[in-house]
């Protein structure tokens, strides 16, 4: 993750990636990404913020994404390199510790997006393997211990260098549609047999100290987790063939067929689950899309399949998570902004072993740590956390497209108008303020503060080095560079 020659984040001109993806494997890998996790761990959140009108904090997530998405579009036909928010933002500001700032955010990010995911498979393999064995418990503290589990399984898979090719992921997105297909067509039968109650979608059951905007407000705050992919994919356009002419338009039909797919799975759960019990899920942490296919097909043995193939749409999310975070903590360490020792690299497996360590020590110490803390679930409190991380790097972005205006754009470059970048950064911190959360929720802000003091010292530590180092001469480089 490299800029220019003297930026922590600036391409290097002599090692282009090779160009092979085209309009349609670029489509299934941004749906990939957004549908992945988002859409099992969160839908029962949404619904139980507004009750029968949880279809709509997702359309409006969508739509303030959109706004963000058009600031992408702009600045990655403009700056067509692969390191995403860090590289737009030292673009703009020139600013090292800013740039390290906005680049551990998005690592962060990817670190909580994956223990959110890796309870969810936790929980779901546990109700499935309870159907086998007797005595498996589903407590919240048996949900804890199993995400470990995933976790360490997928920093050993990531520790020998596993390189998911782009054939794998467009599987696994075939895979997640194919179960989406299943539950919304679940829905749609409800609805012919006559048992589905439409009229519930224009319902609003929300907790009794909160008015209906309040409580939109803030199912659109949880919703904003499945737009973890969305960072993801602008770093694909240095493999993308032609794409000033193809990302604008495959990045908006990407989102708005994930829209659609969501807004349906919304109204299924709605139509399915008494309005009721979506405010009082028996296991939050579960995914509440494993009650809609017990209720609308009582015959299908829902506990003993469902749980399992979840995984396969799940546990890619998380796992591509971890290898992102790991890359961009290796990435930051090779450019001397964290301690060296992170960019160690196995002599055998060529894996940035103490990265993907550092990334998986994280994520257990934030599983454990919610679990003590947490009064509102693993799933909820660290997912809500990535929407946090998420909306103030989009904010960040927004506010960068605006300053390099200034700048002159190649004329095949596209352009937003420039209200909509205003618009993105004012819902961007909308949704990301205190009042987007229930009291409960605001432990959110907790884990956000602590990972960025985490970095922060990290960073410290690493700039005392250097500049140690500078004086001594063992490095040439003055270290007001990494400042």
């Amino acid at each position: 993750m490299t800029v220019d020659s003297d930026s922590p984040v600036t391409p290097s001109q002599d090692s282009e990636l090779k160009r092979v993806i085209g309009p349609k494997l670029l489509l299934f890998l941004i749906m990939g990404d957004i549908i992945g996790a988002g859409i099992f761990a969160i839908t029962g959140k949404v619904a139980g913020q507004v009750g029968g009108a949880a279809w709509l904090p997702f359309l409006v997530a969508f739509a303030i994404a959109t706004l963000t998405a058009f600031s992408y579009l702009e600045l990655v036909t403009k700056y067509p390199h692969a390191a995403g928010a860090a590289l737009y933002v030292h673009k703009a500001f020139g600013v090292h510790f800013v740039t390290f700032i906005v680049a551990f955010t998005v690592a962060c990010s990817g670190i909580t997006s994956a223990a959110t995911s890796a309870t969810l498979v936790g929980q779901n393999l546990l109700i499935g393997f309870g159907q086998f064995i007797d005595g498996v418990p589903t407590t919240p503290q048996a949900g804890m211990w199993a995400a470990i589990a995933i976790i360490v399984i997928l920093a050993l898979i990531n520790l020998r260098g596993v390189g998911e090719s782009v054939k794998f992921n467009l599987v696994l997105t075939i895979v997640s549609l194919a179960i989406m297909a299943v539950i919304i067509g679940i829905g749609f039968a409800v609805i012919a047999s006559g048992q589905g109650d439409v009229s519930r979608l224009v319902v609003f059951e929300t907790p009794s100290d909160r008015s209906i905007f309040a409580a939109v407000t803030m199912g659109t705050a949880i919703a904003f987790f499945a737009m973890v992919g969305f960072e993801d994919s602008v770093n694909l356009v240095e493999e993308t063939k032609n794409p000033n002419k193809i990302f604008p338009k495959i990045m908006l039909i990407g989102l708005g067929l994930c829209a659609v797919i969501y807004m349906l799975v919304a109204i299924t759960v709605i139509m399915v689950i008494p309005t009721g019990d979506l405010l009082n899920p028996k296991n939050p942490d579960a995914g509440i899309l494993l009650d809609v296919v017990r209720i609308g097909a009582p015959n299908i043995p829902v506990d003993a399949i469902f749980p399992f193939v979840t995984v396969f749409a799940v546990v890619n999310t998380a796992l591509m998570n971890m290898l992102m975070a790991s890359r961009l903590l290796y990435g930051m360490a090779r450019q001397g902004v964290l301690p060296q020792f992170l960019g160690k690299v196995h002599s055998t497996r060529r894996s940035p072993w103490v990265a993907i360590l550092f990334s998986t020590v994280m994520a257990i110490a934030l599983v454990a740590y919610v679990n003590l803390d947490s009064e509102n679930g693993i799933v909820g409190s660290l997912g809500g956390t990535t929407a946090l991380l998420l909306l103030c790097v989009f904010a960040v972005v927004n506010v960068s497209l605006l300053v390099l205006r200034r700048e002159k754009a190649p004329a095949d470059a596209f352009r937003a108008p420039t209200i909509i970048p205003i618009l993105g950064v004012v819902f961007c911190l909308f949704l990301a303020g205190p009042w987007a959360r229930s009291r409960e929720d605001w432990v959110q802000y907790e884990i956000a503060g602590l990972l960025l003091l985490i970095g922060v010292a990290l960073w410290a530590l690493t700039w005392l080095i250097n500049r140690i180092n500078y004086k001594k001469g063992i490095i040439e480089t003055h270290p007001g560079d990494y400042k």
